[in-house]
Order: structure tokens, then sequence, then C-alpha cells
């Protein structure tokens, strides 16, 4: 079957081996499912680019699913708004589609939709900013489980605090400046740890500020950030293994499950 390195000790063994001869991991293969993937190429895969690309995507889709909406701001905050059509139709979530209209899929579907040239712009620029650091720490897989789990602990806080529509991958941005602390903590590095704490508050601080943010989301994202990394922080030194293979994909497989879900209901709508 090929060999692999044992994700817990790090000793080159075969990949069908049911456990590992030096430090009793069982399954480390995944019964030859690791080989699998790297062959695919499927440990290399720059999640942090793929998050800001299909962001990007989807808000450029909102805007020519109603042209006419993009001339029609309100305010400086508003400029290049999809309509609100538009974004529901791609998979806004809040008490409306998720209670009213059994949408529960959006609550992943909304992490990557935006209602603004700013806000996209600040929400990427955020993104670029903590995910590669967030990779470097716990490892790609891990990232986009603790973006996934703190986005949609964002949106289920804030669908049951009432908020009627709601979108925007601010959520998972708290989790991961979350994770960040997190990491800190465990390393017992108060310098580290203020920093990115300074960073949260000041960002809460701005919910309060503008208009129309979702803090109920950004307090929601930064406790799913800080438990699921919390518990990759207490092995975070080792590297990622077949558990965080399948937690990853699974959360994959959700996202293009909620996105094809999305599209049935619309469809289902439209015709």
């Amino acid at each position: 079957m090929g060999a692999i390195i044992c994700p817990k000790c790090q000793k080159l063994i075969s990949s069908d081996e049911p456990r590992c001869p030096f430090c009793d991991m069982p399954r480390p293969g995944l019964w030859g499912l690791t080989t699998v993937f790297r062959r695919l190429g499927i440990t290399s895969l720059d999640f942090p680019h793929l998050i800001v690309t299909v962001c990007v995507a989807l808000y450029g889709l909102s805007l020519l699913l109603d042209p006419a909406a993009i001339f029609q701001p309100r305010s400086m905050f508003d400029f290049l708004s999809p309509s609100g059509q538009s974004t529901y139709q791609l998979g806004m979530t809040g008490t409306a589609p998720v209670f009213r209209d059994g949408r529960w899929w959006t609550l992943i579907t909304a992490i990557y939709l935006h209602g603004s040239l700013l806000h996209i712009f600040f929400n990427m620029m955020w993104v670029r900013q903590l995910a590669p650091l967030v990779k470097d720490i716990f490892g790609p897989y891990r990232l986009f489980i603790i973006f996934t789990v703190s986005g949609v602990f964002g949106f289920v806080l804030s669908a049951f605090m009432g908020k009627y529509y709601t979108l925007g991958a601010s959520g998972s941005i708290f989790g991961l400046l979350a994770a960040a602390i997190a990491y800190g903590r465990q390393m017992g590095s108060t310098l580290f740890t203020r920093q990115f704490l300074q960073w949260a508050v000041i960002l809460f601080v701005f919910g309060f500020i503008f208009p129309g943010v979702d803090n109920w989301a950004h307090l929601g994202g930064f406790i799913g950030g800080y438990g699921s990394a919390y518990l990759f922080s207490r092995n975070f030194v080792q590297r990622e293994g077949p558990a965080n293979y399948i937690g990853a994909g699974l959360c994959i497989l959700l996202t293009v499950a909620a996105f094809l879900l999305q599209l049935w209901s619309s469809l289902t709508v439209l015709f």
C-alpha cells in the first residue's frame, strides 16, 4: 500500500499497518486512505486561499443576480451591496430562513456570503491575516474545522437571539482569533495571548459602533472557535492524522451539500 509518516510518533511505517509498531496508534493509515489523500494532493490544499476565492466568487454572483440593487446604496456602508433577494437565494441565514423556512443548511452557506464591498473587503483582509497563522499552528485540516464550526456556532446563537437575517464570515473570523488565543494560553505565551485578545476586544467594540453588525454571531463564533481550538491545542505539536482528515472532509461535504440544498431550494421556488 506504500509508506506514510505516523501522525502520532512521526515514524515511517506501512500505510496498511493495523497499529503503529512504534507508538501503537490504531490504524494510522486509515485503511490506506491517507496514501490516497496524499496522491490526490489533498494534504497540500490551501484552505485560506480557497475560502477567499469562494467568498469573492459568491459576492460577485450575488451582484449579478440583481444588478439594479448595485445602484441603490443607502449609505457608504451599502456601496456595491447585493439585494436581500439575491443573498436569500444564495443562502443567507437567520431566524427567518432557519426557523420559519426550515433552511437549516444556511447556517453554513451564509458564512461565504457578504452584504457589501466594505463587508467582504474587511472580512477577507482578516481571513488572509489570521487563517495562514492558524494553519501554521494547527494544520490546514484543523483550520477548516475551526473555521466551519465557528461560523455555524455564530449563526446558531444569532438565530436563537432573534437576528432575522444575517450573513458573513465574521463569526468564523472571531473563531480564528479565539483559536490563536487558545494556542497562546496553552503555550503560556502571555504576549501572544494578549495581542490577539486585544484584537478581539477591538473588533467586538467596533461591532457596537457600526450599524448592522451581528454581534451575537461574533460571540458565538468566538465560543465555537475557542472550544474546538482548545481540543486541538492539547496535541497541536503532533501532525494532523486520519481523524483530522475525516473531520475536515465532513466539513467539506457538509458545505458542498449545503450549497446544493440551497440551489435546489431556490430552483424549486423559481420553477
